[in-house]
């Protein structure tokens, strides 16, 4: 299990962490998408309509913080050393200023961008692991985040064609997802709430025997793929057996129920029930009971498409993503920003490659403790590259840079020159277009002071 190292957090450590560790300039440059720069295509105004959040000591909020730049954002960092650090959206009004824009009759303080972003909570999945619960994590229920990444980062790319997608871990029981293309920035939240739902497949309560119901003459293509590529594979080598899910009467009974034939619920109950071991004693008895389960439901006797489908409902039951539907599907939610220090496990949230997360191990994530250590151990260097590449962090800021953001910011840029000459082009048409109006204007006016014969000549 995942400590919680409550002793692992510290005020004044994580002050010396935030004047020597935190990429301030990666996350500005991130959130600015090129416009921080001197390009002609540049919204100087749109890193200070930005909303940060901040969570101070003893759970004292600071919302709408807004900053122009990065030196403005750090010294407040700085100076209020909070222990949580969250990103709203762009607002179409500088948001420190909102109640001036409030008390005039066009109320115009509305977010106006904000990246597409998904939570996933390992909490929302204890009614399928009896390893944890609550906050508690470890390595035996941590693939259900696996799964999730795996199957959502796919979609989002192949099936919504969408580039930029950085995975982080929370730092303490889940994950978070920002996808920050352009197009997903400027989705409106009708659009935000489909895409949310694309994925939504998890539809039961805690009162739910049945959480999951696959109709139709076939799955949805998305999900046919989810379940051969990723979920099936996960159940039966990972969570069958390391959640022990059919080793006991209580927890067999739990998967029975699922089962809409109540015949072949206790044909596989007597079965159960009559022997622990059903097969050879080598052989695990989760892995022989589903084996009885998916021989039953699947054989030729019961073609019924309900009960063939039904192990693939099991198998999603307790594999599928579980999002926070209402995060994803407004703009105005807040989300923690990457590398912040989780104040529970004094784990910082690092970035996690989508396609190496499989090997993703959060108890080996840095603490705040771990870095302060690592600084100290060598501390007659100075320059800030050189102290990150001497802590565990160096790897983690690595993968931001080369993985997400530099691709990002050359998309950007690319997006902006190409806005840019528009402009251009707009702007040469409509300039030559007023200055043909104005060399008019001013021979008109020239001819009109002047004889007949002074026009002619001029003429």
């Amino acid at each position: 299990m995942i400590p919680q190292q409550e002793s692992d957090f510290n005020l004044n450590h994580l002050k010396l962490y935030y004047g020597k560790l935190f990429p301030f300039a990666d996350l500005c440059r991130w959130v600015s998408y090129g416009n921080d720069a001197n390009h002609p295509g540049c919204d100087q105004s749109y890193m200070g309509r930005r909303e940060f959040s901040f969570t101070l000591v003893d759970d004292i909020y600071l919302r709408f913080q807004s900053f122009n730049n990065v030196h403005e954002l750090e010294n407040s960092v700085k100076e209020k050393s909070p222990v949580k650090i969250d990103i709203g959206p762009v607002y179409s009004v500088d948001p420190a200023k909102r109640y001036a824009y409030a008390q005039s009759e066009n109320n115009v303080f509305t977010p106006v961008e904000r990246e597409l972003i998904f939570d996933i909570d390992m909490t929302d999945y204890d009614d399928v692991r009896y390893c944890c619960s609550g906050a508690d994590v470890c390595l035996v229920c941590w693939p259900l985040m696996t799964i999730a990444i795996k199957v959502i980062d796919t979609a989002l790319r192949d099936d919504f064609g969408f580039k930029h997608v950085l995975w982080v871990y929370s730092g303490r029981r889940g994950v978070h997802c920002w996808v920050c293309d352009g197009k997903a920035r400027r989705l409106s939240n009708e659009q935000r709430g489909a895409i949310a739902d694309y994925f939504r497949v998890y539809k039961g309560n805690e009162n739910s025997h049945k959480k999951v119901s696959l109709t139709g003459a076939a799955l949805h293509p998305f999900l046919a793929t989810s379940y051969t590529n990723v979920l099936k594979d996960y159940f039966e080598k990972n969570l069958l057996t390391g959640q022990n899910l059919l080793a006991t009467e209580e927890r067999y009974e739990k998967i029975l129920s699922m089962i809409p034939d109540e015949s072949i619920a206790s044909e596989l109950r007597g079965r159960w029930q009559d022997g622990r071991r059903s097969s050879s004693a080598k052989e695990d008895i989760n892995v022989v009971r589903w084996e009885q389960l998916k021989q039953l439901l699947q054989s030729g006797k019961h073609k019924a498409q309900g009960l063939r489908r039904c192990v693939e409902e099991i198998v999603f039951c307790f594999t599928y993503p579980r999002l926070d539907m209402e995060v994803s599907k407004h703009m105005n939610h807040l989300l923690k920003a990457p590398f912040c220090v989780h104040p529970k496990t004094g784990r910082v949230c690092v970035p996690i490659d989508p396609s190496r997360c499989d090997e993703f191990d959060p108890t080996t994530v840095p603490t705040l403790s771990q870095l302060i250590e690592e600084l100290n151990y060598e501390s007659s260097r100075s320059d800030v590259d050189g102290e990150l590449n001497r802590t565990s962090l160096g790897n983690a800021i690595t993968l931001f840079r080369s993985s997400f953001l530099q691709p990002l910011l050359k998309a950007c840029k690319s997006c902006l020159e190409v806005t840019s000459i528009d402009t251009i082009k707009r702007w040469n048409v409509h300039s030559t277009v007023e200055l043909s109006r104005s060399i008019l204007t001013l021979i008109f006016s020239y001819n009109c002071n002047r004889s007949s014969g002074e026009r002619k000549e001029l003429a």
